[in-house]
């Protein structure tokens, strides 16, 4: 469910009518409904009320500080993979123990920040990492809280791109190497490994997958336990995916997800930790763009709109499937064409959508990109020195630019001559 409507034969955020927004804001511009995100943090949390767990919101997905402060506010924790993610959810005022850093790449200075700061844990995913944060913690004179990465090798049947728990995969150990890692860690200095984490991957819409996965997750904290290891905590990942393709696309409800975590984790006396993104920002928020020129070509019309693949890459890196409304109304009752959405960027494959049957857009016509709200502004870029579009976060009948669109001076100044260019 989300917050963006038709009233009054207009497209809607909340209570805020769009045409409003691009007329103040300008075009193109990403928006965010508070109450949408509020609500999909609450029926997760809802949904495992009664179990020991934390939420915490996976940064990547969407680092607006205006997002965090608001996840902040409703309780979540955060799951960063850098320095700069970590250092903004401390900006928005998350409490350092409720930070997990993953990653499969974290520096010796990363780690170290992160040491300083006093956060709950560490995702180790290989030995040499787990060797490096051993060494930095013990200079620090710190215990570092550790959960070993596991590759589980289960086939989370989403985009290869988007894949985490296979065996070709970059992220985690193989999981028959798992025992005898945890037996070095036991050895090394400044690390408390106390923890199992697994992630197979995003936008999953079968259950079955974490079922095989949590499976394994039990099967191998009680053989750790056996061995003397303290296992505390579990840290199950995030990836349930949401409907990108509206009433035609229904991912499992986070009940059913939830209830599956308490069948197969739920006896073992840990605590669980989650990791969701795209479950709770994904369709709370949404690309808004103005269609430029119409195009008919040999065999295909081009409906040319001012966003572009710099601004929303899913479709491009991942052929992910966007809905796209009018933001009038009237338009969905009125004849409708295959075409191609597509942006100014000099690449072929720059494209929004491609053969849909949709509206007849002519220019000027606002078009709404739904589903927006995760891995959107986030992946953005300035190619063909294209400016960052600003984001806006609605809250009922108030909104915000909560990143404002920056200049051309801005952005060129970001440069610097040598000394033999310059003057």
């Amino acid at each position: 469910m989300h917050h963006f409507d038709y009233r009054d034969g207009v497209l809607h955020a909340e209570d805020i009518p769009l045409p409003r927004l691009a007329v103040e804001v300008g075009t193109p511009f990403y928006c965010y409904s508070t109450a949408t995100l509020e609500r999909h943090y609450r029926v997760l949390a809802e949904a495992f009320a009664g179990q020991d767990a934390v939420i915490c919101f996976a940064v990547k997905s969407n680092s607006n500080q205006a997002v965090l402060k608001t996840m902040a506010r409703l309780g979540a924790g955060m799951d960063v993979v850098s320095e700069g993610e970590l250092r903004r959810a401390r900006a928005a005022g998350v409490p350092a123990e409720k930070i997990i850093f993953a990653g499969v790449g974290k520096s010796r200075e990363e780690m170290a920040y992160a040491l300083s700061e006093g956060i709950f844990s560490f995702n180790v995913e290989s030995e040499p990492e787990l060797v490096a944060l051993s060494e930095v913690a013990e200079g620090a004179g710190v215990q570092a809280r550790v959960a070993i990465r596991v590759n589980p090798d289960v086939d989370a049947k989403t985009h290869a791109k988007i894949s985490t728990g296979k065996s070709e995969n970059k992220f985690g150990i193989p999981y028959l190497a798992a025992i005898p890692l945890y037996e070095k860690a036991r050895r090394l200095p400044g690390l408390d490994v106390s923890g199992i984490h697994m992630h197979i991957g995003s936008q999953i819409t079968d259950l079955a997958p974490f079922r095989d996965a949590f499976r394994l997750m039990r099967d191998l904290a009680l053989e750790l336990r056996r061995e003397g290891h303290a296992i505390h905590h579990l840290d199950i990942g995030g990836g349930l995916g949401v409907p990108y393709r509206g009433s035609n696309e229904v991912p499992p409800h986070p009940d059913e997800y939830a209830m599956l975590v308490r069948e197969t984790l739920g006896d073992l006396g840990a605590r669980i930790y989650l990791e969701p993104g795209r479950m709770i920002v994904g369709n709370a928020g949404l690309l808004v763009t103005r269609v430029l020129y119409v195009k008919d070509g040999a065999g295909k019309r081009f409906t040319i709109v001012d966003a572009a693949m710099n601004d929303l890459i899913r479709p491009t890196l991942y052929e992910a499937y966007h809905e796209v409304w009018p933001v009038l109304m009237s338009r969905l009752s009125g004849p409708r064409v295959m075409q191609d959405i597509v942006g100014p960027v000099c690449e072929t494959g720059d494209y929004l959508a491609v053969e849909r049957e949709l509206p007849a857009f002519e220019a000027e016509e606002l078009v709404a990109v739904m589903t927006a709200g995760a891995y959107g502004a986030v992946m953005s870029s300035t190619y063909n020195t294209r400016l960052l579009v600003p984001e806006v976060l609605v809250n009922g009948h108030e909104f915000a630019v909560v990143r404002p669109r920056p200049s051309y001076d801005d952005l060129i100044g970001l440069d610097r001559l040598p000394s033999w260019l310059a003057g």
